[in-house]
């Protein structure tokens, strides 16, 4: 895994929207970005995250922040996770993970006993010249605008 850390420069990268549309980091530029990576829609604990983000977002762009979230879903299952759970942001579809690649989330997990590779759930705030200001590894799930928020006090 590679390791992205505050200070960096965060990977730039052009993936497909849930409307199959081009979205690139760099369409970004000029305002902060919350990126946060998750394992799967429709899943318990990505639910819960997308959700607190989503029933906060209109606090979080007064804050000047823009969420965007990024699985190896496809863009269909995005639309139907937004469309489900009303979520006012974009979602990447990453079926070739090249961006969760790229931002060094993929990697060795354990659960219930069994190892695989999969998507470690981590959120990067980037500054407006694209630059890595935090680091989450260590998602609140419930409560992670809050977690977000309370990090700038």
């Amino acid at each position: 895994m590679i390791s992205l850390n505050v200070g960096d420069k965060a990977p730039d990268f052009v993936a497909l929207n849930e409307f199959d549309q081009s979205i690139s980091l760099s369409n970004f530029l000029g305002k902060k970005v919350i990126l946060y990576f998750y394992p799967k829609d429709m899943t318990p604990g990505c639910t819960a995250e997308s959700c607190n983000l989503g029933e906060n977002y209109s606090l979080l762009q007064e804050k000047g922040f823009v969420v965007l979230g990024v699985s190896p879903d496809s863009s269909k299952s995005h639309q139907k996770f937004i469309d489900k759970y009303n979520l006012p942001f974009s979602l990447i579809a990453d079926e070739d993970k090249a961006v969760i690649k790229a931002f060094g989330v993929w990697g060795p997990k354990k659960f219930m006993g069994r190892e695989y590779d999969g998507v470690h759930r981590t959120t990067f705030v980037i500054d407006e010249d694209g630059v890595i200001e935090k680091v989450f590894s260590k998602v609140k799930t419930k409560d992670h605008t809050n977690q977000i928020l309370e990090s700038y006090n």
